[in-house]
């Protein structure tokens, strides 16, 4: 393809809905690229990436546990960052060539407190625009820490540092939806992970996408497995800008 900026996704692949909701309320959740039948596979590889991640690729935060690089940790990830409809999220969103900058294990473990709202990206950085996207490996729901968002903050020009008293009695909508669901949200809307007050982890898998000309979070092209990329399809070959 000598264009691929424009053969990435059919423009109409992420629905007309979808499309209205991410642009309108700066969040939209879908069916994601994995079947139900097939999600037990993708968590137990999700589980297995996590425990055998080491050294710096595992970090411990307050509440989270993030694994780095799922990109190379087995082909049950491979579908997911060149889904048609999440392709076209990011070619209306950042409007211009773009790539992956990251992909990541996250799990929310149990009993820990509400995120404070952010944005993953400020106005005036450099790889802005970013479209994030969290595929939900257990079900999202208002007690495991379902992300939250406010509605429409992607058009405010402020961070949530910032807020005045009417962006503030807004309030944080809950993202839930179940196992396999696919939530795309651009990364100028404020946003934070719910409360987890059940008893269990809540896990996803999270990643980026930003400016082809930006500067990724992951250097796919130094860490790529000879049998990683010998498995890649042209498309996955650019969308990592390999």
């Amino acid at each position: 393809m000598s264009d691929w900026f424009s053969a990435l996704a059919p423009g109409d692949s992420l629905g007309e809905a979808a499309a209205d909701e991410l642009e309108q309320q700066g969040f939209t959740v879908i069916p994601g690229p994995v079947s139900a039948d097939q999600m037990s596979l993708l968590a137990h590889a999700y589980d297995a990436a996590v425990a055998s991640a080491t050294g710096d690729d595992i970090r411990v935060g307050s509440t989270t546990t993030r694994v780095s690089d799922l990109v190379n940790r087995g082909e049950e990830f491979d579908d997911l960052y060149i889904f048609p409809p999440l392709l076209a999220a990011c070619r209306l969103v950042i409007a211009r060539p773009f790539k992956l900058s990251s992909l990541l294990a996250r799990t929310l473990r149990p009993r820990q407190p509400a995120q404070g709202l952010h944005v993953d990206l400020r106005r005036d950085w450099a790889d802005w625009p970013l479209v994030g996207f969290i595929l939900m490996v257990d079900e999202f729901r208002p007690d495991n820490g379902a992300t939250c968002f406010v509605p429409g903050s992607q058009a405010w020009p402020g961070t949530p540092e910032e807020a005045t008293a009417d962006q503030l009695d807004a309030g944080p909508m809950p993202a839930c939806g179940p196992a396999g669901s696919l939530l795309i949200f651009n990364g100028s809307t404020w946003h934070g992970h719910g409360a987890n007050t059940s008893s269990a982890p809540r896990r996803s898998i999270q990643g980026f996408f930003i400016p082809r000309d930006g500067q990724a979070g992951t250097d796919f092209a130094s860490r790529m497995t000879p049998a990683t990329r010998g498995r890649l399809t042209p498309l996955a070959h650019h969308v990592l800008a390999l």
